[in-house]
């Protein structure tokens, strides 16, 4: 498949603060791909490069095979939706997302035309003649992307565009977005710190952090697969255990679980010795014989669709399981002690 964008081994460094050290990955053609890490990883910094906004100290960046290094950012076929909309209050809604074809030349009715063509793409056509203030905030986020989306760039970036909306609304749009990318076909190359956001919208992820990226791959890839400890934890959420690794061979670990039974399982570290593992809580239920890990009861908590147990393995470790929210699920007393299976699979071998 085609990339759309290609960074080789990309440095960015600001006096003697390194933001990037040696960044490269291949974002492909028309794909909804996600830079996802916490705030200082570099993910927006690498954004605003490829938007021309920021300089590469080293490395390049290719659009389609072409170095952009040169060209300025209004002379890159790429736009940008930023956190804040930036919406021309003065401008009615049809004549703001018009504004970047009229920047470009094209002529009055042509660029009414596409204008109502976007806003018909994101449902907004009974609003063209509104004012941006007489619109909701979900509403405004829309236009900013009918408006970028407008001159059809070849790659559309969105700097976390959605962490100004409430938690629904933030749910219905990255549905939304997703349906957008797929429909226009463009790349779209999305900024985030929320896991969810990632999970739910991406073909490919790249997680990033302290100008690193860690690890590359699909969603499915990215949670059930991590390759370190800091994917694993930063990614939902995972219970991260202390074990011996008596043995490594063809991707799969022998080790020794607290409580001392053994278990095979799949392996991200290729050493012996102690090591973390990685196990996540939708993937344990509570065995009544033959257990894998026996653990103590602290406090159950109520999520609506399902309990989250928070327990302590032998040696003290804390523990979370999570237990589906049934009618027929049997719920422990806290200070009780209870076995734990281990789904098969559940567990991973980390590197350091």
């Amino acid at each position: 498949m085609q990339s759309a964008i290609s960074v080789r081994q990309v440095i960015k460094r600001y006096g003697s603060v390194t933001a990037l050290h040696g960044v490269s990955l291949e974002i492909a053609d028309n794909a909804f791909f996600t830079l996802l890490g916490p705030s200082g990883c570099g993910k927006t910094t690498l954004l605003r490069m490829i938007a021309g906004f920021e300089d590469c100290t080293a490395g390049e960046i290719l659009l389609f095979g072409q170095n952009i290094a040169a060209l300025a950012p209004n002379h890159r076929p790429v736009n940008t939706v930023f956190q804040q909309y930036a919406l021309f209050p003065h401008l009615s809604v049809i004549d703001n997302v018009a504004f970047g074809l009229k920047m470009q030349g094209v002529g009055l009715d042509e660029r009414r035309a596409r204008a109502g063509k976007m806003l018909e793409l994101v449902h907004l056509s009974a609003f063209a003649d509104r004012k941006p203030a007489q619109l909701s905030g979900g509403q405004q986020q829309r236009v900013a992307l009918a408006r970028a989306l407008a001159p059809q760039p070849k790659v559309l970036l969105l700097d976390e565009p959605l962490s100004a909306l409430d938690l629904k609304l933030r749910q219905a749009m990255r549905v939304e977005l997703k349906s957008l990318q797929e429909e226009t076909g463009i790349t779209f190359i999305f900024v985030t710190h929320d896991q969810e956001e990632a999970l739910t919208m991406s073909d490919q992820i790249a997680v990033m952090s302290a100008g690193h990226v860690q690890q590359i791959g699909t969603p499915r890839e990215i949670y059930e697969a991590p390759v370190n400890r800091f994917v694993a934890d930063f990614i939902g959420e995972t219970n991260l255990i202390e074990v011996d690794v008596t043995a490594v061979s063809d991707g799969v670990a022998r080790v020794t679980l607290p409580g001392g039974r053994p278990l095979n399982c799949p392996a991200g570290a290729g050493t012996t010795g102690r090591h973390a593992l990685s196990i996540r809580p939708e993937r344990v239920t509570i065995a009544s014989t033959d257990a894998d890990l026996q653990v103590q009861v602290e406090r159950v908590v109520y999520l609506g669709t399902d309990l989250q147990l928070l327990t302590r393995l032998e040696g003290g470790a804390p523990f979370t399981l999570r237990l589906q929210n049934a009618a027929r699920t049997a719920v422990p007393e806290p200070g009780s002690m209870i076995g734990l299976h281990l789904e098969e699979g559940a567990a991973r071998l980390l590197a350091d």
